[in-house]
């Protein structure tokens, strides 16, 4: 076995870049781990949990950390982490940029046109260049998780000050126009505006809308934590008011995993006060599922929806617990809801009842068991199933359930073909397996060519995530 660690002083990257170069060179033969990533106090802890020699090192640095069968399978790593690496710079240099800014306040003295500043580095360097973006007079989306809350709340009191918005943080999914930023789908332009405290479950509804051809012009992602009770809703609120300030915003909709109460009557007697019409899609008990909200949305527009299992025939009926690994944490909180209704009690890792709570690698047997494997708590340091989905597949390949679930989402930022990583798990399964396929026509994985690639394994899809829960409940027996 052999162990390497290079250090690259004062050499940065953000954090997608350093997964999907980390998911890169983990995927070669003969290569077992490799940690690419910046030095920070969090990295170096998972650098000592995988066993690996503790370099000298400031947050500044960058660390490439590779263990291998052999020197040989170990530098071949090095050399992909490498390519991945030098991909971003080698675009900026043919735009002309040939030195990089390291300060917001360089980049927008080289731009000054911009409107938007994105924001990628560690979360406890976050606040520093968010706000300086937010002094500078723009708008600013935080996909950097970590930030702690009380830095959020300041950082959105000081934008609603400044009138300009924060998306984020935590913010994985912004459409401004049509551009995506993060991850994001390719969307017809549309009339559509989505105001979301989910990244995943706006990836969903513009899926859903896609497939009734409803267009999106917007999706302005506020932060999971926007509709907590410590935050308010304030970027929500804003977001909102820009939305219905937009003359080719037609209906709103606003989306979030399960609100604070409180927060939540105020955005929804913000949204009765909009000349436009809004939908509200809170994950939860009192409103609507996704697909719900995407009927909706289409009927107030004008349009016809009807969502179908597209794709793979209906399985057996298969009695046995329901075992769903999900990368988005909307996704999953939408089928517990659904499952409780139908097959009685549902275990999970983000229950939003703490008594029905369980850590990712319990084994709570027989029951029903519902995971997001996207979860920040296990995403640190590691890729999000969404760039690498090896670790869902490996645990679907493995399963013991009767109906399996997952979700497949497509778009930029996404695996190019999480079908072909997928597919021989499920081959290997021998149980049920329904997939929740979220993406649109345009995303360059291929809707159709995932579709069909996974229906070839044996698995059933839905665009539906509530009919994908739906059919699951009824092939193992549902109560209702």
């Amino acid at each position: 076995m052999t162990q390497l660690v290079r250090v690259e002083r004062g050499r940065y990257h953000d954090s997608v870049t350093l997964m999907r170069a980390s998911a890169a060179g983990s995927g070669l033969d003969g290569v077992e781990a490799v940690i690419a990533a910046m030095a920070t106090e969090l990295n170096l802890g998972l650098l000592a949990d995988g066993g690996f020699p503790l370099p000298e090192v400031t947050p500044d640095d960058l660390v490439v950390a590779v263990q291998a069968d052999d020197d040989a399978a170990a530098q071949a790593a090095v050399a992909e982490v490498e390519r991945v690496l030098a991909e971003r710079p080698a675009a900026a240099a043919h735009g002309g940029a040939a030195v990089p800014s390291h300060t917001v306040e360089a980049a927008l003295a080289r731009a000054p046109e911009a409107g938007v500043v994105v924001v990628s580095v560690p979360g406890r360097y976050a606040y520093v260049e968010a706000v300086a973006a937010v002094r500078a007079g723009r708008h600013v989306m935080v996909f950097s998780d970590g930030v702690d809350v009380a830095d959020e709340v300041a950082l959105k009191r000081e934008a609603t000050e400044a009138g300009v918005l924060v998306m984020g943080p935590d913010c994985g999914t912004v459409i401004l126009g049509g551009v995506g930023l993060g991850f994001a789908n390719v969307v017809v332009p549309g009339p559509v505006g989505l105001v979301a405290a989910s990244g995943t479950g706006a990836q969903q509804l513009c899926g859903l809308l896609d497939g009734a051809g409803v267009g999106v012009r917007h999706v302005l992602g506020v932060g999971g934590r926007d509709l907590s009770a410590a935050v308010g809703g304030v970027s929500t609120l804003a977001a909102l008011a820009m939305l219905d300030d937009d003359p080719a915003v037609e209906l709103i909709a606003v989306v979030s995993k399960p609100p604070d109460p409180a927060v939540a009557e105020r955005v929804a007697a913000a949204a009765a006060a909009c000349r436009t019409p809004v939908v509200l899609a809170m994950v939860g008990p009192g409103f609507p599922t996704l697909t719900e909200a995407a009927a909706r949305i289409s009927d107030l527009l004008g349009r016809t929806f009807g969502e179908r299992s597209w794709w793979g025939p209906a399985p057996e009926p298969r009695p046995g617990p329901i075992l769903g690994l999900y990368s988005g944490g909307t996704h999953c909180i939408e089928a517990i809801g659904i499952l409780e209704e139908l097959v009685g009690p549902v275990r999970s890792n983000v229950h939003p009842d703490p008594g029905r709570r369980i850590g990712p690698d319990d084994d709570p047997a027989g029951d029903h068991v519902l995971l997001d494997l996207g979860d920040d708590e296990l995403t640190v340091g590691r890729p999000h199933p969404m760039i690498d989905p090896t670790p869902v597949a490996e645990r679907l390949a493995m399963a013991q359930a009767g109906v399996v679930l997952l979700d497949v989402v497509l778009g930029h930022g996404a695996h190019p073909d999480p079908a072909a990583v997928f597919a021989p798990a499920i081959e290997q399964a021998g149980v049920p397996v329904g997939v929740t396929l979220v993406g649109t026509a345009g995303d360059p994985q291929g809707l159709e060519q995932q579709a069909h690639a996974l229906v070839a394994a044996g698995a059933w899809v839905h665009r539906s995530n509530a009919h994908a829960a739906r059919r699951a409940a009824a092939t193992v027996g549902s109560r209702a």
